[in-house]
């Protein structure tokens, strides 16, 4: 199968701007010119790679060209940067990463290497278990993720685990003691639950580990933002599930307090990524497995 570059390239347009029409104005031609490259690589592989409509996306036969387009890319880039090797140019590659890691041991463990070994991160942010998909559809070249089994061309490495502990503000501790006594679970659901948003099943995990809770309603906020689920947590407007390492400090200045010592989650973690990896994408495989031995549980 002959997969002609120029077709390859005029997909990627299409896909990255989810329309033919952007396609064309992003690479100077006309509309039916692209369309033709579309149609004649789609023959190419006997499979329709776009379901065409009002917002073009790509089917599953297209995600995996386009799987392969993104690592032709990153070759491409590896092999300039190998017959260039006084280029002070930066590498820039797209990680999926869950909001937790982002919020306690990623960017302070990467640091370092990112800046001594000139790279630059794209970050896609999404719940752990769902970043896995990026990675099949080759937006990224690696993923954190709860996915121990890798998928068809890439590597799991264990990173170790993040514990999660079910916390409030002091405040609202005390409304769930009713005084002094110990918090009881039909206490804590009486209260809303703040959840990053509707992908994440911390909370769930946590009532069916320790209470033997499944499938039960209970009142939820959805705050899909890093800093402002964290946020909503110190306010006092509910209880939520925040890793151990999140933030420490904040615990020490008594803004949060476990409302049940010793009930925890741990979630493990594994570092997804190509097993044809550029050499930039595997400098960043070994600062994340170094940054995830210093911090997470291993």
């Amino acid at each position: 199968m002959n997969l002609e570059p120029r077709q390859l390239d005029a997909l990627s347009q299409v896909l990255v701007h989810s329309s033919f029409t952007g396609a064309a104005e992003s690479l100077n031609m006309s509309l039916a010119a692209i369309s033709l490259r579309v149609k004649a690589l789609e023959e190419a592989v006997g499979q329709r790679l776009v379901t065409r409509g009002k917002t073009v996306k790509a089917t599953p036969a297209g995600r995996m060209v386009l799987a392969h387009i993104r690592q032709l890319e990153l070759l491409n880039t590896d092999l300039k940067e190998r017959l260039q090797p006084a280029s002070k140019g930066q590498s820039q590659l797209a990680v999926a990463v869950n909001a937790d890691s982002i919020n306690s041991w990623f960017l302070p463990g990467l640091k370092v290497e990112l800046l001594s070994q000139h790279l630059l991160i794209d970050i896609h942010i999404d719940d752990q278990d769902h970043t896995l998909a990026l990675l099949k559809e080759g937006a990224v070249v690696g993923c954190i993720t709860t996915q121990e089994k890798a998928v068809a061309g890439c590597i799991a490495q264990p990173l170790g685990s993040m514990r999660y502990r079910c916390v409030a503000s002091p405040a609202l501790r005390q409304l769930l003691r009713k005084g002094n006594r110990t918090i009881q679970i039909h206490d804590l659901l009486s209260y809303p639950a703040v959840c990053f948003n509707r992908k994440d099943g911390l909370q769930d995990l946590f009532l069916a580990q320790h209470f033997g809770l499944r499938g039960i309603q209970y009142a939820r906020h959805y705050i899909p933002a890093v800093d402002g689920f964290h946020q909503a947590l110190v306010s006092g407007i509910g209880w939520g599930l925040e890793a151990t390492i999140q933030s420490p400090e904040v615990f020490k200045a008594k803004q949060l307090v476990d409302l049940f010592p010793g009930k925890t989650v741990d979630v493990p973690l594994f570092w997804q990524h190509w097993s044809r990896e550029t050499s930039a994408a595997h400098r960043l495989t070994s600062a994340i497995l170094k940054a995830a031995k210093k911090y997470l549980n291993n």
